[in-house]
């Protein structure tokens, strides 16, 4: 049988506030010990008031604009009621009928081709508190309890579980340039569950759907959802698919989703509007204002490195993953650009130079950048804001390369005391005699000299062997100490041995 996947995520993000969502209580009681930061409000207790966080709410409409939803003009919190250890007041507030946002989606990258995933609404709510666990025993730690979250609601638009994973990612880099979250999955930061069923490929119909808990990375997102697919697909082949909806958890230890209790619906939680909060209401002022103070968003930034500096998908994509590697990457770039213009102003135009030039200087930087200059920072297990090396000196350096001052292997030396010291790579190359040798004589004379001392090499490579020519490159480059150009000395060495 041919059965379809059809899944939807339910995302809780952490919303990066200084305070809890109805309380003045700090909002980083992670770093701090157990129940340390709560007030009378976060605990429950009886006649107290809740007030909302008014920048929690800014940073739920930023991001709701910027996964393209529409701000409900009037938004009204509720009360969602249920009865666990977590849960201090005995409902938590959340948003119901009338949430934050309604509709939305985000594009994420398949391949060669975008795929865009539709959203349901994204709301604002209070965390609950967080249970330990031990044998005989629930301890609660309340400084969780209170602290605002975005939920989005995704439509069943995944078809595969590595859509979902590409999804969550492209979510968290997008809570990340918006600064609204740190939306780290190990931390909490930003959680997932997610809903799963089957159907007959090429039918309509919706089936009971199975919400997948405890996944706390991308991998678990990604095979929970695996497992899920082959453990109902069995099912149907037995003739037994499910009928009504479930809730499992993911096992880590096992990898493999265990049952864990029936699947509440919303009349459940028997929701209304919660009598201690006004609603939320938003102009058309307030909301253009947050808008139009959206930084640029990922996706945007991949399309522009693109157009703009010709960069390829595969480095962009890279690039992005990080903000501050992205605005390193340009500003070397806007650097790089004035080398040139600055060296070659006879030439043309700075729009001709650069039009000339800049998409073999953005392979260079890109490639540098995140081969080289990744491999230094990932052996001291530092960020691309912690190096020594400025933008500006990077540009220089790369300009050097680009220009043939220097070969690729002196360039390594220059690029590693750059990265220890922050020196600057023309006074590097100046001082460790690193300028690459241009002088045709001098390259010619030590050419002459490995040709007349491996006469049988020669003849093997006139005869045919022409894979010595690296063993003959090889020799110069120690004769030349390393300064030359191995491409120069190719050439000459092709033409002498004709």
């Amino acid at each position: 049988m041919n059965l379809e996947p059809i899944i939807g995520l339910e995302i809780h993000i952490q919303l990066k506030t200084k305070s809890k969502m109805f309380c003045s209580c700090s909002n980083l009681g992670e770093n701090e010990p157990p129940n340390t930061t709560v007030c009378p409000i976060c605990l429950g207790h009886p006649g107290t008031l809740p007030v909302v966080n008014e920048e929690a709410v800014k940073m739920g409409v930023k991001l709701a604009l910027a996964l393209n939803c529409q701000i409900n003009r009037q938004s009204i919190f509720a009360r969602k009621n249920y009865f666990y250890p977590d849960l201090p007041k005995g409902y938590q507030i959340s948003q119901y009928e009338s949430p934050l946002a309604l509709g939305g989606h985000l594009t994420i990258v398949k391949g060669d081709f975008e795929q865009r995933i539709n959203l349901e609404r994204l709301h604002l709510e209070e965390d609950a508190a967080k249970n330990f666990h031990f044998k005989d025993k629930v301890l609660v730690d309340f400084n969780r309890s209170g602290t605002p979250l975005a939920e989005i609601v995704s439509k069943p638009d995944f078809r595969t579980p590595q859509d979902a994973r590409n999804f969550l990612q492209e979510l968290r880099l997008l809570a990340r340039y918006l600064k609204v979250s740190d939306a780290d999955m190990e931390k909490g930061h930003l959680r997932c569950d997610a809903n799963i069923s089957l159907r007959p490929a090429g039918e309509e119909k919706l089936y009971p759907k199975t919400e997948i808990k405890n996944l706390n990375s991308f991998k678990a997102v990604e095979r929970a959802l695996t497992y899920e697919i082959s453990r109902q697909s069995r099912l149907w082949e037995e003739g037994t698919a499910p009928r009504t909806q479930a809730t499992r958890g993911w096992d880590e230890n096992e990898q493999k989703t265990v049952e864990q209790r029936d699947k509440e619906e919303s009349a459940d939680y028997r929701y209304f509007p919660d009598p201690d909060l006004p609603p939320l209401i938003f102009t058309e002022e307030a909301v253009s204002d947050i808008q139009s103070a959206l930084p640029e968003l990922p996706q945007a930034k991949r399309l522009r490195f693109v157009k703009e500096y010709g960069a390829t998908l595969a480095d962009v994509h890279t690039l992005v993953e990080d903000e501050a590697v992205a605005d390193y990457f340009e500003k070397a770039i806007s650097e790089g650009r004035s080398w040139l213009e600055a060296e070659n102003d006879a030439l043309g135009t700075s729009e001709e130079i650069w039009a000339l030039n800049k998409q073999k200087l953005t392979k260079l930087i890109a490639g540098w950048l995140l081969s080289e200059l990744f491999k230094l920072m990932n052996a001291e297990g530092i960020g691309i804001g912690d190096i020594k090396i400025t933008p500006e000196n990077f540009a220089e350096f790369i300009t050097l390369v680009y220009q043939r001052k220097v070969n690729s292997s002196a360039a390594q030396i220059i690029l590693k005391q750059m990265f220890a010291t922050g020196a600057d790579p023309s006074h590097i190359m100046e001082e460790e005699d690193l300028t690459q040798l241009d002088d045709a004589a001098t390259l010619e004379e030590a050419v002459a000299k490995v040709i007349q001392a491996n006469p049988e090499q020669v003849a093997d490579y006139q005869k045919g062997k022409t894979p010595l020519l690296k063993f003959f490159i090889g020799l110069a480059m120690k004769e030349l100490k390393g300064k030359a150009n191995p491409e120069k000395l190719g050439e000459i060495f092709r033409d002498k041995l004709r």
